[in-house]
């Protein structure tokens, strides 16, 4: 996932150059981004002294760790800001030596990480979704209780070059967990089901996942830019007594509509328990 938001933010035109990366497999990421021409790290704690905004793109379960990590740069950095605090009032320049964290690990709160951190900062909390990877992501964005409205809008920004951002309550952000994050399986899955459809009726299957693809891609567009309801839509589609009408109420009958509330509940409730 931090390899398709770096992928966005390039596209979106920030100079590799000004990019700095780590990872604990360090010839691994020389593989995978020495073409981009981003600066590569030996640790998380050089990109720390080197960045102002850091995202903090790893595992759940290695969040701790890694704010440890770099929490004596975050702190040495907080000590530099209150030493130059009156050169920097008396000049008007603008204080842009404190650091910003954008976390994207999986529940864990904003709340969390500032606990986690020594020295206050400000946090903002993103979870995008795999579709980031073609630019066409849903990421939901929140803010800690330092981070500022311009420091939010910032990470916004940032974002939108991986699909739609929106603001969201962070009590909403395990919903979205499933609504935004597993929800492209779904999605997946329904595209897969419709090709191999097509050819058990004797279609090629590259021609029908092609075409169901399309279809799916088309649909989505059509609610996003259209004002009236899904069902608006599908009326507009069903003919009377026509083909359509007749594999809608297949799938009602089969419990399509039941299928996939059910699955958004077990996911939610998987969530619960995390």
């Amino acid at each position: 996932m931090g390899g398709a938001i770096l992928q966005g933010i390039l596209q979106g035109g920030t100079p590799a150059a000004d990019i700095y990366v780590a990872d604990h497999n360090l010839e691994t990421l020389r593989q995978r981004l020495g073409h981009t021409g981003v600066q590569i790290c030996r640790s998380n704690t050089e990109v720390a002294a080197l960045c102002n905004t850091v995202f903090l793109a790893v595992k759940p379960n290695v969040l701790s760790a890694v704010l440890a990590e770099i929490g004596p740069v975050l702190a040495e950095r907080t000590a530099m800001l209150s030493s130059m605090s009156e050169y920097f009032l008396s000049t008007g320049a603008d204080m842009q030596i404190m650091h910003r964290l954008i976390s994207i690990a999986a529940g864990k709160s904003t709340a969390y990480l500032e606990d986690q951190l020594a020295v206050p900062c400000p946090v903002v909390r993103v979870m995008p979704n795999i579709n980031a990877l073609v630019g066409e992501a849903v990421s939901a964005v929140c803010a800690g209780k330092n981070a500022t409205a311009d420091q939010v809008k910032t990470v916004c920004d940032l974002m939108a070059c991986t699909g739609k951002v929106l603001e969201l309550e962070e009590t909403m952000f395990p919903l979205f967990g499933v609504l935004g994050g597993c929800s492209p399986a779904f999605v997946y899955m329904f595209i897969d089901a419709l090709a191999r459809a097509g050819v058990k009726h004797g279609m090629r299957k590259d021609q029908a996942l092609q075409i169901a693809t399309q279809s799916v891609l088309g649909s989505a567009k059509m609610i996003a830019e259209s004002s009236e309801h899904p069902w608006e839509l599908i009326d507009r589609v069903c003919s009377p007594g026509g083909t359509t009408i007749e594999g809608v109420l297949s799938l009602k009958a089969d419990g399509l509509e039941t299928a996939v509330q059910n699955a958004v509940d077990a996911a939610v409730e998987k969530d619960s328990k995390l």
